[in-house]
């Protein structure tokens, strides 16, 4: 999504092969201002999309406050998010050793990013229940609970969208995850199947555009299609996993009550 035309815009990177991106992580207004975690989670989509399309993917972290970069690695890692190949400062963004940045990361309410070449994506601010905290969050439904539900919730939404997330969302995430991983784990016994070709087209489109709401909306379709083979779906969730992250194959191979 290009800032300045509002629409999708092609990513071209300068150098063929080898897409760089920038995220620009801003500082948290609270304590329930997690749009510094969506602004990474969206730099992995990228890197994990990207990949699929055989591309290098470098990314860079820009702190808007360096001096309270601090702690996020581990709230990254949680939600299965890729550790970044640079941290630099902000007058290194513009120019650069390793080449232009060919895709700008920041977020809704970042100030004026004119000066800035290659594609500017806005990414749109996220919040947790009221009165929440992140840590309160990756535990919401009791001992044992899934982190990478915050990950699915805020896929849910378009990312170019402001993301206030309820309690009743992150619950329903935390179940979703773990539905989907029985069932593929319960789909993993029976015999593979390709893709469907249409089914590979419309998952690539969704992907190329980081598209997650309308992916996410398919696998639900599709886990209820009796239409389709239990092995092509075996094969498109995992396809789809690859780029959102969700760790469906986990329980592939263990014993099931």
């Amino acid at each position: 999504m290009d800032a300045h035309s509002g629409s999708h815009a092609q990513v071209r990177p300068t150098q063929p092969g080898l897409l760089r991106v920038c995220a620009y992580i801003p500082e948290a207004s609270g304590d329930t201002d997690i749009t510094w975690l969506r602004v990474l989670l969206v730099a992995d989509l990228v890197l994990r999309a990207a990949e699929l399309r055989n591309l290098q993917v470098l990314i860079m972290l820009a702190f808007a406050d360096e001096g309270s970069a601090t702690g996020w690695e581990a709230s990254a890692a949680a939600l299965g998010i890729h550790p970044p190949a640079a941290r630099v400062s902000l007058q290194e963004t513009r120019i650069s050793p390793d080449g232009p940045i060919d895709v700008h990361l920041v977020s809704q309410n970042a100030g004026a990013v004119g000066s800035l070449g290659g594609l500017i994506t806005r990414v749109g601010a996220a919040q947790l229940p009221p009165e929440a905290h992140l840590d309160q969050a990756m535990d919401v439904a009791g001992p044992g609970d899934e982190p990478l539900a915050i990950r699915l919730a805020l896929m849910s939404l378009p990312y170019h969208q402001p993301a206030d997330l309820t309690e009743a969302m992150l619950v329903s995430a935390q179940k979703t995850v773990a539905r989907w991983r029985h069932l593929v784990a319960d789909w993993a016994e029976s015999p593979s199947r390709p893709i469907p070709a249409p089914l590979a087209e419309t998952i690539r489109d969704a992907l190329g555009a980081l598209d997650t709401t309308s992916l996410l909306a398919l696998l639900h379709d599709l886990a209820r299609d009796a239409g389709v083979s239990v092995g092509a779906k075996f094969e498109t969730f995992l396809h789809a996993d690859r780029v959102l992250g969700l760790d469906l194959p986990r329980d592939i191979g263990r014993a099931r009550s």
